[in-house]
């Protein structure tokens, strides 16, 4: 499959790499070894010893290198093998896997998979939201046996919403949502709102709202490639305005694994300027998020992975309806930065030998 080479991935929450350990990955169809050497700091490399073939992830930590647990080669964060325990020493030339630039911010690792020298932490979607020195939050990790562009397009239209959740989060208000979209250079923006909604029973306690209230609410999602989501959920009695009432923040993060596979990292946040109960908050927040998608979403996006297989989305001609501006841009926006890249990639100059 195509992928985005030259971006920033998720590849797992800080808090998943403890000190002097390492986490096996497999990301974009690659098997990567996560570890932290003894100061702290992350490394990502290949996770396939050049030896026999082990997986370095089984290794341990020694000093700033992870040790392979078959033979003791140590790799360091550059992917350099620096230490052979056999014979003299000698280290070989072709001792060393590929290694892969790694940042850790907003409470994630991110990872770049294309050309390290194209590697610029700036680009990293903002998701400041989500710091913790600043504000509560509540984390949590979903596996998904879908395509991570299924992931994309489940949360830049929540018209499914009625549907999917109407036992729920769904109300039969949701259809009758005013949906827009923008974009901004490589963002998108897909804005719902709904006006004059009478909240579903599960919603009720979220809001503190009585049964029969109306409620204005707004939902607006920012994709940034490949698949960083950030949801900002806002509600207010009818008649008052969303802006004055600060949204909550949710964030949708998506890796693919494989084709037909993709890492889903998600969380919720409260500002710590609100006080301690809000810790609790966000973790309430978080499993607010985390129960409708696991019970609801996840089976939906698990059977259009089947019932597509591994055909092409655009080669089936999905049908558009009015909703799908933003899952629809963003698809389109995906696939020609995918194909820009493959092209400047061959069209780098060639010399002749001899």
């Amino acid at each position: 499959m195509k992928y985005l080479r030259n971006a920033w991935y998720v590849a797992g929450w800080s808090g998943e790499i403890a000190d002097r350990s390492a986490l096996r990955r497999t990301l974009l169809d690659e098997t990567i070894a996560l570890f932290r050497d003894e100061s702290g700091a992350l490394h990502a490399i290949a996770d396939r010893c050049p030896h026999r073939f082990a997986p370095l992830s089984l290794g341990k930590v020694v000093g700033e290198a992870l040790q392979c647990p078959y033979h003791g080669l140590r790799f360091d964060g550059s992917g350099q093998c620096v230490h052979n325990p056999h014979g003299n020493g000698t280290i070989p030339k072709a001792a060393r896997v590929n290694a892969y630039p790694v940042v850790e911010r907003h409470g994630a690792a991110w990872i770049w998979m294309g050309d390290p020298a194209r590697a610029d932490p700036a680009s990293i979607p903002d998701f400041g939201l989500f710091d913790e020195e600043r504000n509560h939050v509540g984390r949590g990790y979903l596996r998904v046996e879908a395509n991570y562009r299924f992931g994309t397009d489940n949360i830049m239209d929540l018209s499914h919403i009625a549907y999917v959740h109407g036992q729920s989060l769904g109300s039969d208000d949701m259809q009758r949502s005013e949906s827009s979209c923008e974009q901004n250079g490589r963002t998108i923006w897909s804005r719902r709102r709904n006006h004059g909604e009478k909240l579903p029973p599960a919603v009720l306690g979220h809001y503190r709202s009585k049964p029969d209230a109306l409620w204005d609410r707004s939902f607006d999602v920012r994709w940034d490639p490949p698949a960083s989501l950030l949801l900002l959920v806002g509600g207010v009695p009818s008649g008052q305005s969303l802006e004055d009432k600060r949204p909550l923040p949710f964030a949708h993060l998506f890796t693919p694994e494989t084709a037909t596979t993709s890492h889903y990292w998600f969380a919720a946040s409260y500002p710590r300027e609100l006080g301690p109960k809000y810790e609790a908050r966000a973790q309430e927040a978080l499993a607010f998020l985390a129960g409708p998608f696991e019970r609801e979403d996840l089976p939906m996006l698990q059977a259009q992975q089947r019932a597509v297989g591994e055909r092409d989305f655009w080669d089936l001609k999905p049908v558009m309806l009015a909703g799908d501006a933003g899952a629809v841009r963003a698809r389109r926006l995906l696939d020609k930065l995918i194909e820009d890249e493959r092209e400047a990639l061959h069209a780098e100059p060639s010399f002749a030998v001899g």
